[in-house]
């Protein structure tokens, strides 16, 4: 077996394309044997890729906007698609029979201030008219302090990733109201990127194949099934939790069949990125990415 190192920016069940990747057997199918890390200060997915020291990462079309905006051409190419959708759920506090976004005026709201999830929040309200500065937004810090503070009562409301949200919900701690990427609709979130040098190589093209069958697997089998698979990636989550939050992301259309990452899909990410300042012009879509490797 060839030993290969994927990075991923964040962990959770909304990637389960890439986790089904390995869980299923996948890689392993091609001869390949994955080494999976989160990304830290200290080890970045850029990093790493120009080191030589991962082939593939998990990250965002939008997380190369920096360098561009600083002109420099981008290290790496975007070449399959995660997700299509924005992964960021809303949960109340307290019980609503019926939520609406204008519900959140008014209410601590405790936001994940991360560069891509933050942007599109805004985004998603300005599409519905809602001025953010009419919101109290709090600043917990990363996403496990987020999760312990809302735990300690701070916030009516708190916008998570699965399955923070839907273990919140179980944990008898608030409700799953609404969904970011409902709000959004079909947009570039998030990626799978390399060098191009990489992607040239045969070990990509395995890699590729593996890599369909991933995502084809996390589109069709059971909830049930793919939490089981991917239960050892998530130890600390209860398994009917994981199963939930798996169902509602295959409901919400997150994985699309063409691992490809769309003009449209890009297109829409440049609108919400422009939308809060975050770009010197319109960046073409082959500066950073790239179709999947053949």
């Amino acid at each position: 077996m060839t030993p290969i190192h994927i990075r991923v920016l964040r962990h959770s069940a909304f990637y389960s394309p890439l986790l089904m990747t390995m869980a299923g057997g996948f890689l392993a199918n091609v001869g390949l044997e994955p080494q999976y890390d989160i990304a830290n200060a200290g080890n970045t997915v850029e990093g790493g890729i120009a080191a030589g020291e991962i082939q593939v990462a998990q990250s965002a079309v939008a997380a190369s906007f920096t360098g561009l905006a600083r002109g420099e051409p981008c290290p790496v190419r975007h070449f399959a698609q995660i997700n299509e959708r924005d992964g960021f759920f809303l949960t109340c506090r307290a019980p609503e029979t019926e939520f609406h976004w204008e519900s959140l005026i008014g209410h601590p709201v405790l936001v994940d201030h991360f560069f891509q999830p933050l942007a599109m929040l805004k985004y998603g309200l300005h599409k519905r008219g809602i001025p953010w500065s009419e919101l109290d937004v709090v600043d917990a810090g990363d996403v496990d302090a987020i999760d312990r503070e809302y735990r300690a009562g701070l916030g009516d409301y708190v916008h998570q990733q699965g399955p923070y949200a839907q273990q919140l919900e179980a944990d008898g701690l608030g409700r799953v109201v609404a969904s970011v990427g409902e709000l959004i609709g079909p947009v570039a979130f998030s990626s799978l990127c390399a060098s191009p040098a990489w992607l040239a190589t045969d070990m990509a093209r395995a890699f590729m194949q593996a890599y369909r069958a991933g995502l084809q697997a996390a589109r069709e089998m059971a909830a049930e099934e793919i939490a089981r698979l991917e239960a050892p990636f998530f130890p600390q989550i209860d398994l009917a939790v994981l199963t939930q939050t798996i169902s509602a992301y295959q409901a919400l259309g997150c994985w699309q069949a063409d691992p490809a990452i769309s003009q449209a899909a890009y297109e829409t990410t440049l609108d919400v990125f422009e939308f809060s300042d975050l770009l010197s012009r319109r960046y073409a879509y082959d500066e950073c990415i790239a179709l999947p490797p053949a």
